[in-house]
């Protein structure tokens, strides 16, 4: 096994202590995913940066389609994927990344993507740096940062790669969150981290330490985002799902419509600050379906995750979706797989 193949067996490891982590916080959290009368409740995870299931809860689009939400919060996406496992929520979104992970070692069907997967979403992903590092080619020999469970692997390796530096002459650092790599790169502890979002991009722009180098639209990397549950749970509650993406929909419909409401909302519920709203909320609408662009981004991220050892077992995709939820709900925007 040469050194790319370790690190990447590396990275699955970490992954898997993640999950470890989620469980041992997470106590003896359990899910609910039942269907009550003609209503459905569900835990849902979720995080302190995405608007469309705060908008959903607050405004009334759940209750009017009959889901009785509990939103349970998470730093990252991924480790709300990884909560599944562990049954502490019943559904959740996330990249690719985690989810062909979660769908690779568990009886978990991917059933929407949210259509994020755009130049402009990709943009609001910059790359920051210490100082001193004036190019690509300077990350030789350096810690680079990387959330665990997390597509940020997969972006080092494709952005260095395109830069002439191989992935086996940097140092790949796991972290538990944003905050850590704020902390890490202020010390001098990491040399570099991709960060996400109007907050945590204003907060690492501000380190007298760092620059932004970088963002993730100047790399092919593309970020597809989906929604994920067990198949048993979708399986049993069809028409609940279909409503709980309807839902979702008109939430995501409202908030683009509503910014200075949603922001407010956001403020009220996760105190994310107002302004950091109004940037990131026109960057990232969600519009629920599956497209060639999303099978497309899962069907070439797991070959790459399979040809570097993160998923053991190769699996053939189309079994792991689950698409007749979302061809219900919106049959203009999904693909026919063939």
């Amino acid at each position: 096994m040469n050194r790319r193949q370790h690190m990447l067996k590396q990275w699955n490891l970490l992954l898997l202590g993640t999950v470890l982590v989620v469980s041992v916080l997470g106590g003896c959290g359990k899910a609910s995913g039942e269907q009550q009368g003609s209503r459905l409740q569900l835990k849902i995870a979720d995080i302190s940066t995405n608007t469309v299931f705060q908008v959903a809860s607050n405004k009334g689009f759940f209750d009017k389609h009959g889901i009785d939400a509990e939103l349970v919060n998470f730093a990252t996406p991924a480790e709300g994927v990884n909560s599944l496992f562990i049954k502490q929520v019943d559904v959740a979104f996330g990249a690719d990344f985690p989810l062909l992970n979660a769908v690779s070692k568990g009886d978990y069907a991917i059933f929407a993507s949210s259509g994020t997967a755009t130049d402009l979403s990709a943009s609001e992903w910059k790359l920051f740096v210490r100082k001193e590092i004036e190019s690509a080619a300077d990350l030789k020999g350096k810690r680079l940062s990387f959330s665990r469970g997390t597509f940020v692997p997969y972006l080092w390796d494709v952005y260095l790669a395109e830069n002439g530096v191989s992935l086996s002459d940097v140092e790949l650092i796991g972290q538990g969150g944003f905050d850590e790599a704020y902390v890490a790169l202020k010390k001098g502890e990491i040399d570099a981290a991709w960060v996400y979002g109007a907050v945590l991009n204003e907060k690492f722009g501000a380190l007298a330490e760092a620059k932004e180098l970088s963002d993730m639209s100047k790399t092919p990397v593309r970020l597809g985002t989906g929604l994920i549950a067990a198949k048993e749970l979708l399986d049993s509650n069809k028409e609940g799902f279909v409503q709980f993406l309807k839902a979702l929909d008109e939430a995501s419909a409202y908030a683009q419509a509503n910014p200075e409401e949603t922001a407010d909302i956001m403020y009220k519920e996760v105190k994310q600050p107002k302004e950091a709203t109004l940037k990131d909320l026109p960057k990232n609408p969600w519009n629920l379906g599956f497209t060639d662009k999303a099978y497309a981004g899962l069907q070439g991220q797991k070959d790459y995750m399979v040809d570097n050892g993160i998923i053991e077992k190769d699996f053939e995709l189309n079994d792991k979706l689950n698409l007749d939820l979302v061809r219900e709900a919106f049959p203009d925007r999904v693909i026919d797989l063939k």
